[in-house]
């Protein structure tokens, strides 16, 4: 291993001496000076590993070398050692990015703490959060094999994106391959719990909470009748997604608490999304508003008339809410919406459907540069940070929190990788989802879906007679047997939503406090 080269700036430092002998025994290069100037000349010419820099000094201040060092070398760790305690001085210093901050009299075991925790840090980390993944590891396969309620499916899969977003900084693709194979496995066994239980949910009082019952469930309760309550939507968004968003939410915003729901089959933005609006599945939605409804095979939009759906819902739970809905599908949306969003402030509800994710994840299909951009669940995640930051709607969070409204996040599906393919054939009329189909004359391999002979069974619309839906388990996509090379290679490891996987099936709702 190659020593650690440290630079030590401190005008007395002859009295540091012992302190400089023992790290020297600890395998440590120290290089010395006494001023300033003479470490922003030394930084120039060679190069450090850590720097310790004293804060008082004749000629130029320790805050001055400090700046100067760092208009050089700005990832440089710096560590600041000082005899004053003053707030402004450790404020100053915290401002230009030191990486420690120590008091004196330092003793070496305090030098030495400093230079592990900045120096192996990293490597420190990813021991630890190895040696604790391999541990949890076992505990989960275990769980693997008794889970049995949606409740424990929550949990368990709240377990792996934590460990998901644990392991993605560490360099140890080893354990990113195991875990990527316990999330199959957890797939494989959820596919069969959804399978055997979906169905009777939607007849029985005891199941998850689920799209078409969110609103009643999650919203009505928390709404604010005060100040007024923002509810985004931000359509297919995944809970690893959420996750790495929360920071950026939560410098505005408390966390009162956080829910999983369960989006209705098929995951898809027509079904789920009209289904959190008009709080009814898909079969009663064509029949009680007929007017409303589009099916697959239907020309022109599916989701034209949520804000409808949603009236409608609001006048059958007897509810006096003064509400505004809007639906982003640009930059310019957004933009319109953040300045012109204090004129919110009389409302009880205001919805913002955000849809910048799912074009996202359908750019992944469509373009080249997406593609690129896109490779993999962590470039995903990395993407929508990126989008969100610098988002609208970031600013219109904020802008509710001026107006002290309430927030609630939530998303309609979410969406996974697709890497393997299963063949499907049907007449020309089927639809064109790759992770769900309905229509006539469908043929599919068995073991690769759940299929509902009769959709009125889980609530679907039947197209025609004879139109059962199938939906892909884990991470297949149908692909037809007509040109199936080109198919395949065009939309594998790409995102879709439709059918049946953790990742698009349980998905987040939050609610937030002002702070």
């Amino acid at each position: 291993m190659r020593k650690i080269d440290i630079l030590w700036v401190d005008d007395e430092i002859d009295l540091l001496k012992p302190h400089i002998l023992f790290l020297e025994q600890k395998n440590y290069t120290i290089q010395t000076c006494t001023n300033g100037a003479d470490a922003v000349d030394l930084v120039k010419e060679e190069s450090f590993d850590i720097v310790f820099l004293d804060e008082n000094m004749p000629g130029i201040s320790g805050l001055e070398t400090l700046n100067q060092i760092k208009q050089q070398r700005p990832n440089l760790p710096i560590v600041m050692i000082t005899k004053s305690e003053e707030e402004f001085i450790m404020e100053e210093a915290i401002g230009s990015k030191i990486a420690d901050y120590l008091i004196k009299p330092v003793n070496p075991n305090q030098i030495l703490l400093s230079l592990k925790k900045n120096l192996d840090h990293s490597r420190l980390i990813s021991e630890k959060t190895t040696h604790n993944y391999q541990q949890e590891f076992r505990k989960i396969a275990m769980d693997l094999s008794m889970v049995n309620t949606y409740e424990e499916w929550v949990d368990l899969y709240k377990r792996l994106v934590h460990w998901e977003l644990e392991l993605e900084d560490i360099n140890d693709s080893g354990m990113l391959e195991i875990l990527e194979s316990q999330k199959s496995e957890a797939n494989t066994h959820f596919f069969k719990f959804i399978k055997n239980n979906y169905q009777d949910w939607l007849t029985s009082d005891d199941k998850p909470t689920m799209s078409h019952t969110l609103f009643k469930d999650y919203v009505v309760p928390n709404l604010d009748k005060n100040n007024g309550t923002l509810w985004v939507i931000i359509d297919n968004l995944r809970y690893d997604q959420f996750r790495v968003l929360e920071p950026y939410i939560n410098e505005h915003y408390k966390l009162e608490a956080e829910h999983s729901y369960f989006s209705i089959l098929p995951t898809a933005t027509q079904y789920a999304r009209n289904a959190i609006f008009s709080g009814l599945m898909p079969s009663e939605m064509e029949k009680r508003h007929p007017n409303y409804w589009k099916n697959d095979i239907d020309e022109g939009g599916k989701n034209l008339f949520e804000a409808e759906f949603l009236a409608e819902q609001i006048k059958r739970l007897n509810l006096n809410l003064k509400h505004e809905y809007y639906k982003i599908t640009s930059l310019k949306n957004g933009k319109d919406l953040e300045e012109n969003y204090n004129s919110t402030k009389q409302n009880d509800l205001t919805v913002v459907v955000y849809n910048f994710v799912d074009m996202l994840s359908h750019a992944k299909t469509e373009m080249e540069v997406i593609k690129e951009l896109v490779g993999d669940d962590k470039a995903y995640r990395s993407l929508t940070v990126s989008w969100f930051k610098n988002s609208p709607l970031l600013s219109i969070i904020q802008k509710a929190k001026e107006l002290g409204q309430k927030l609630i996040i939530t998303t309609d599906h979410g969406t996974i990788n697709c890497n393997n393919p299963t063949k499907v054939i049907g007449d020309k009329n089927i639809s064109a989802n790759l992770r769900y189909k309905t229509g006539r004359s469908l043929s599919y391999e068995e073991k690769d879906v759940y299929a509902v002979k009769n959709p009125k069974d889980i609530f679907l619309p039947s197209i025609t007679i004879n139109s059962p839906f199938i939906f892909a388990k884990e991470d297949l996509f149908f692909a037809y047997p007509n040109n199936y090379n080109h198919f395949v290679k065009y939309y594998k490891n790409t995102y879709q939503h439709g059918g049946i996987s953790l990742e698009e099936i349980i998905i987040p709702c939050a609610i937030y406090n002002t702070k």
